[in-house]
Formats: C-alpha cells, structure tokens, sequence
C-alpha cells in the first residue's frame, strides 16, 4: 500500500507568478491520487497555515486547497506552520498508523515545501517516490522553473537513504500502482 503526500496545493499559489504546467501537475496528482485510492492506499493533503496577511491564513480564501483537485472523505489532512511538514505535525505518526510500502510526493512547491518533505521523508527512512511531473513552482530570479525541476531532481536522486528514493513520472508509475 502507498501514501500520497500533496503538498501545499492551495489556492494562495495563485498568487504571484505563474507556475510551471499547473494545469498539467493537477491532473497528475488527481490520477495518481485516484489510483492510489482504488488500491486501499492513503492520500494526506498537507496544508500549509500561514500567519496572518498571508496567502495562506487559515480560514482564508488563500489556505483553501485547489478547487480543481479532487478529494474524497477518507483523505487525511496535515496542517503545517513551516516547510517541513514532519516538523511540528503528526505527520510520522499517521505514516505509521499506515505503514505504507513507499511515499509519493507530489505539490507547490518544488524548491521550498516538496524539497523539505522529500528529504524529510528519507530522513524518516520511508521508501520515497518523486512524483517528476507532479510538483510546480515559479521561475525564479536565478533560474527559470524547468531547470530548478531537473537541479532538484538530480539532488534527491543523490541522497543518502537507508531506503530507496526514485524520481518516475506519472505514466510510468500508473501502471504499477
């Protein structure tokens, strides 16, 4: 059985700059989602909490999750104050009330939030998935969207685990799930 983390995949990320295919990451994360679903599996939307004036203030318009992702009752919902969605939250406990065989992680974003929990998530020696195609951000004033994806790619591929980390696209993981 997996877990899907979504992280951060509000509507405050509107704010700002365009984000890199956000059209293209939804549908990813709503069909792997799906599918993890059918397969008894977990999804977790983490939800960042903001503090007040931000994009992301609870109970604002900001903090709600995208009206376009879909979501059903039994998803578990993780509210987190920092990058780090392990730090703070129940998120470690709720994964092992799970026990998932791998993490997916998906969502907003890519160099912030999705790093913070990927390298968590190894840190927490889960098997990690890196959903390629399922996580966004903005360009950045140093580097444009689609080379902060690659750099960060490369990265988590290169770390230290005493479990495995894998980066696969969607299409390659549908079929397996």
């Amino acid at each position: 059985m997996d877990a899907m983390l979504i992280v951060d995949m509000q509507v405050g990320l509107l704010s700002g700059a365009p984000k890199h295919d956000l059209s293209g990451v939804i549908a990813r994360i709503n069909s792997l989602a799906a599918r993890v679903r059918a397969q008894s599996g977990k999804v977790i939307f983490i939800q960042h909490c903001g503090g007040t004036g931000d994009d992301f203030e609870p109970q604002t318009a900001g903090w709600q999750f995208l009206p376009e992702l879909e979501r059903d009752p039994a998803d578990i919902v993780v509210g987190k104050e920092l990058n780090d969605p392990f730090a703070g939250t129940d998120l470690q406990d709720r994964l092992k009330e799970i026990v998932p065989d791998r993490v997916l992680i998906a969502g907003w974003a890519t160099d912030f939030c999705v790093d913070a929990t990927v390298r968590s998530a190894v840190s927490h020696h889960h098997h990690v998935v890196v959903i390629a195609d399922g996580h966004t951000l903005s360009d950045r004033p140093h580097l444009d969207a689609a080379s902060v994806i690659r750099h960060h790619h490369w990265v988590w591929s290169e770390l230290i685990t005493q479990r495995s980390i894998r980066i696969a696209n969607t299409s390659e993981l549908l079929p397996h799930l």
